[in-house]
């Protein structure tokens, strides 16, 4: 793991030896709380000098500095720090304005000018140079493209943008780790998705944020925008909403209906079990996996898991692990209660991790602390998902785990969904597939797991990058293929 010295983690004993007053966080300075200040610094030597000195004792990692202006007597600068959170950035100001000679002009926060007027936009696809292109594109000869769709419903997936689009809905109640923060606070969170969309999979993703407060709503409102789009992503719908919600719009519509939260978790976990498996020469039916936490994600997991082949698959919520006879258990959790834990085994995931080969955490920080991790099954494989703090952080137990694998990208081995719902919707989308199948997932986990060559494996490598551009290509392919081969396309001109 890489070294982090006291000022970058803001350590407050360090710092206080150097006069600076700067709180402890388990934050550590970061790319998504970056500033870039511009400074006045008086035009003598050493005055930058004193400048990034007084940053760094802040705690501020400086990312760059740019030259902006020169007079004989002053110098303006942009400096671009990564701090740990906005009080920090705050505090990095003050300390910078605070070294004689300096003048902050201003601080510009990057991630939230980045977000200014949104981060999509709609383009046309041909230019509209004279009365011809117009005439064409809309009235009168748009109306034949009507009439062609209206004898033959299902030209609407030519001749449309339903041929290539994706609606990514939400209702705001599970936001990232923000919780029930609303449809407009979550707009920002579903127009990033559907950026994604565009970069990795070429997909026509439209952010969909609805200001409902029961499922049926939800529901009703996604039925009712059906025509327009060629699949549904689901995303940051609380449990057990989003299960009532994927299950009803998959059984009324013919078009793929897919919660992201919950399968395309599942299908990059697969991915990177299935590699860490082979590092640690271990086959999954012969496997033990531990998961921690029983929500959307959790029950996803332990689904495809099962499908795949995994020995022995034991699931905890806050009252303990799930058997068949704990409770009188209905959705999702009774799938859980008669497919897992076949030996009705009691206790907590903690108990549970004695002797097992895998934990998986898709819960919260802390649920487990290295001495659990201890009691494992020789080179135990960790895959601690909570974000932005891991069930375990990774350099507690780099000395215990054979593989660890994260939600973050400031550790190896990334699990994140991007490598997943790009490819998936490209390849459904391509073959004409009405649905996202169990056959079509574990096609996608495949695929990914494929990206990484054999060779190449390593406790630090099970998962390939994010901006590996042959992923989403593969896993288009393979899903694309199994959907024909499981014959759920629909043929079309």
């Amino acid at each position: 793991m890489r070294a982090i010295t006291l000022e970058r983690a803001g350590d407050p004993e360090a710092l206080a030896a150097r006069g600076v007053n700067y709180p402890c966080t388990m934050a550590q300075p970061n790319v998504s709380h970056s500033v870039t200040i511009r400074v006045e610094l008086n035009n003598t030597p050493g005055s930058l000098g004193r400048l990034t000195t007084a940053i760094g004792e802040a705690g501020g990692n400086i990312l760059g500095i740019d030259l902006i202006e020169v007079q004989p007597d002053q110098i303006v600068r942009d400096i671009t720090v990564l701090a740990a959170d906005p009080d920090h950035a705050q505090q990095i100001r003050e300390r910078a304005e605070a070294v004689p000679g300096v003048h902050v002009r201003s601080v510009l926060d990057r991630t939230m000018r980045l977000h200014l007027g949104g981060k999509i936009e709609v383009r046309g696809k041909t230019p509209l140079k004279d009365r011809d292109d117009l005439s064409m594109a809309y009235t009168p000869g748009v109306a034949r493209v009507s009439m062609e769709i209206a004898e033959r419903p299902a030209s609407v997936h030519t001749y449309t943008i339903k041929a290539n689009s994706v609606a990514v809905v939400s209702d705001g109640t599970a936001v990232l780790g923000l919780g029930n923060v609303g449809p407009y606070a979550a707009l920002p969170v579903m127009e990033g998705k559907a950026q994604l969309f565009k970069e990795f999979g070429g997909i026509d993703a439209f952010p969909i944020c609805l200001n409902v407060s029961k499922p049926e709503e939800v529901i009703a409102a996604v039925e009712a925008m059906e025509p327009v789009f060629g699949g549904i992503n689901l995303e940051d719908i609380a449990a057990p909403a989003c299960f009532e919600i994927e299950e009803e719009l998959k059984s009324r519509l013919d078009i793929p209906v897919f919660h992201d939260d919950q399968h395309g978790t599942a299908v990059v976990v697969l991915a990177a079990l299935r590699n860490a498996a082979k590092v640690v020469e271990r086959k999954l039916t012969d496997m033990t996996v531990v998961i921690a936490g029983a929500g959307a994600a959790g029950v996803a997991c332990a689904k495809i898991l099962s499908n795949a082949g995994v020995g022995r698959i034991l699931v905890g919520d806050r009252r303990g692990l799930i058997f068949d006879g704990r409770e009188e258990f209905e959705g999702a959790k009774r799938w859980l209660a008669e497919n897992t834990n076949p030996d009705r085994r009691m206790g907590d995931v903690k108990g549970a991790l004695k002797g097992a080969d895998v934990f998986l955490g898709v819960s919260g920080p802390g649920i487990v602390a290295p001495t659990d991790i201890a009691t494992m099954n020789r080179d135990p494989i960790i895959f601690a998902l909570a974000n932005p703090t891991p069930e375990v952080m990774p350099d507690e137990v780099q000395d215990i785990a054979a593989v660890i694998a994260t939600g973050r990208s400031d550790f190896p081995n990334q699990i994140n969904n991007v490598l997943c719902f790009p490819g998936i919707f490209r390849g459904a989308l391509d073959a004409r597939a009405m649905a996202i199948t169990e056959g079509m997932k574990l096609a996608a986990a495949d695929a990914i797991s494929a990206a990484v060559a054999e060779s190449d494996l390593s406790p630090s490598y099970i998962i390939p990058s994010v901006f590996n551009r042959g992923v989403a290509q593969a896993v288009a392919e393979a899903v694309a293929r199994e959907a024909q081969r499981e014959g759920i396309v629909r043929h079309t001109i």
